[in-house]
């Protein structure tokens, strides 16, 4: 408990880290109002519940990767430089991008990362099964994916445009909200077939002092 209480501390701390000569400070504000409430509701859940490792680790890991991107506000998460420096080589001279797809990225990890912790939530609070768990878990997913985008629209319509579009990092794509909800369907099917059996260990031994009983 008090490991993970740290790490949430260090994450805490990375919030007004990244202000620190950060390029687009105003937006940077924004894009850290989630960042925030997904802190607070991690550590009530680590604070008051039996969360397991799998997905305290998917929680942590996917606010890190929304936290670095939004530090470059996505749009400009310097990927490119990063991998030059590392390879020689430019990711997106490699695969032929003309945008930055960092954003794409985060949406197909919020499946892959978000499918454990929403069946793990059903199998707890719910009683299901793995499997309807994890099945009903990918509409989950996709719900909360779509929740966001339609934010998005609303900040969008209330803010100025150029505020909107460095928060929602569109990039002039028409079909950019149709995409993200794409990945994020893919990332989830993607980590279905690897916990479809998956029990976290608090609903594995409830269910074994029930058969005790």
């Amino acid at each position: 408990m008090n490991i993970r209480l740290f790490w949430i501390g260090i994450t805490f701390l990375a919030v007004p880290a990244s202000f620190v000569a950060a390029p687009y400070p105003t937006e940077l504000l924004l894009q850290h109002v989630p960042t925030l409430v997904g802190l607070v509701l991690l550590t009530i859940a680590t604070a008051r519940f039996q969360v397991s490792l799998v997905s305290f680790v998917c929680s942590l890991s996917f606010l890190w990767i929304h936290l670095v991107g939004a530090r470059w506000i996505y749009s400009f998460v310097p990927y490119d430089e990063w991998s030059t420096a590392l390879t020689g080589y430019s990711i997106s001279e490699v695969f032929g991008w003309e945008r930055n797809h960092y954003d794409r990225m985060v949406h197909l990890t919020s499946g892959l990362l978000g499918l454990p912790v929403f069946s793990e939530l059903l199998q707890t609070y719910c009683r299901l099964r793995p499997l309807p768990a994890g099945l009903l878990a990918l509409s989950c997913v996709l719900a909360i994916g779509a929740a966001y985008e339609v934010l998005e629209w609303q900040i969008a319509i209330v803010f100025s445009p150029a505020m909107a579009e460095s928060y929602n990092g569109q990039q002039g794509d028409v079909w950019d909200a149709q995409k993200d909800l794409a990945l994020a369907w893919l990332g989830a099917t993607l980590c279905l077939p690897l916990i479809y059996n998956w029990a976290p260990s608090s609903v594995a031994n409830g269910k074994a002092s029930e058969a005790r009983c």
